[in-house]
């Protein structure tokens, strides 16, 4: 899980610190390499190379989407939803975040690694998410 504090003015011109939570897990990264015909990760690659401005837009918008959510008062669950992502995108928090992720190339690349768990940030940049999932 990867906590941010994010420094902002809301729409009441008042300045504002807050934190926010975003997680992947094994499943989540699992489904996102599979629902690409050459991977997730390839396909992420391949926008890249190609500078695909638009498209990796997109992809970031998708990624804190499906990754924000809100860790429950006893701290069980990480709570995720359509209804809480589209809340988040409607804050000037979303703002900032992502035009810091489309904006800065080593932001974007610790966002990524900070929101998957521990023990697969080392071994997802040297192979395939999905073995790396399998082996734990």
């Amino acid at each position: 899980m990867y906590k941010r504090t994010i420094t902002y003015t809301d729409y009441f011109g008042q300045e504002r610190k807050e934190d926010v939570y975003f997680n992947l897990n094994y499943s989540e990264l699992t489904k996102l390499q599979l629902s690409t015909q050459r991977g997730y990760v390839n396909m992420l690659q391949d926008l890249i190379d190609k500078n695909d401005g638009p498209a990796i837009m997109k992809t970031f918008d998708e990624i804190i989407r499906m990754a924000y959510g809100e860790k429950s008062e006893d701290g069980r669950r990480f709570i995720k939803s359509p209804e809480l992502s589209e809340a988040f995108t409607q804050t000037p928090m979303y703002d900032k975040l992502y035009m810091e992720l489309c904006t800065d190339a080593k932001a974007a690349a610790e966002f990524v690694n900070n929101i998957i768990p521990q023990d697969l940030r080392g071994e997802a940049s040297k192979q395939d998410v999905v073995s790396v999932a399998r082996q734990h």
